[in-house]
């Protein structure tokens, strides 16, 4: 199942779905049916087109990440017990510090629940994140910048296993059970986040970070220009998306 998701969500990219839609133009005009072709070859600049500008990555992931606002410390308990944060990509180098070797949404992540952390009373770190056959856990990564920066975390707080949010859930639900949490994970990740925790009976605090929607602030025509971050933010948010309609059908 882990593996059949991550390829309905290669699908489901931008410029993979632009590829397939020309393929099948060009196969369709070799069939010799042109209208059909050029309306599969038309339809596939724009998706590539578009799916690569700021204006449709900005307006697909918007939503997401306007679900949840920042946390404010001073509005949460003192003596909430745990923070909480969720796995991103790990690929360690023996060369590379791990500052370098954890994805920008996780190290966004774990530097956000170590600051957190940091002006807590008493609060536990949670590390959460496995991986698949042949990668190393993001748990991992998480625990290393967490110890290189003073922090001890026991093996019971690195859940390593997980290899995806719902199955984090659970991990994380047997061992804090039904103790509130604050919750650490991208700000366009965060609504299904919440929405699996809530599931598996948790109380999760959210602390969304990592936000990418006006930062940096893009206007007038630069929207309207195709760029690896617009792409990006459009790839996300599919993503997403598509993980929440597979939740609504049953198949997370």
């Amino acid at each position: 199942m882990y593996a059949f998701k991550n390829f309905v969500h290669l699908l489901i990219t931008p410029l993979v779905m632009a590829s397939i839609l020309a393929l099948t133009g060009v196969v369709l005009k070799a069939l010799r049916m042109r209208r059909t072709a050029h309306a599969a070859l038309i339809l596939a600049l724009a998706i590539a087109y578009f799916g690569c500008t700021s204006l449709v990555g900005d307006a697909l992931l918007g939503p997401l990440e306007h679900r949840y606002p920042p946390l404010n410390l001073d509005a949460t308990p003192g003596d909430t017990p745990y923070v909480v944060v969720l796995g991103s990509g790990y690929a360690p180098q023996d060369h590379l510090p791990v500052t370098a070797v954890l994805d920008g949404d996780g190290l966004a992540r774990v530097v956000e629940a170590i600051s957190i952390l940091r002006r807590l009373h008493g609060a536990r770190l949670v590390v959460s994140g496995g991986a698949g056959p042949g990668d190393t856990p993001s748990a991992f990564g998480y625990q290393k910048l967490a110890e290189e920066l003073g922090l001890d975390l026991p093996p019971s707080q690195v859940l390593s296993t997980p290899k995806d949010t719902a199955e984090e859930a659970h991990a994380i639900a047997a061992l804090i059970g039904h103790a509130p949490f604050i919750l650490v994970t991208s700000a366009f990740h965060m609504p299904r986040a919440m929405r699996l925790m809530h599931e598996a009976g948790l109380e999760p605090i959210p602390a969304p970070t990592g936000q990418r929607v006006g930062v940096p602030p893009i206007s007038g025509l630069k929207l309207l220009i195709p760029t690896s971050s617009g792409l990006r933010k459009t790839e996300l948010a599919l993503h997403e998306y598509g993980g929440l309609l597979a939740m609504g059908a049953g198949i997370s």
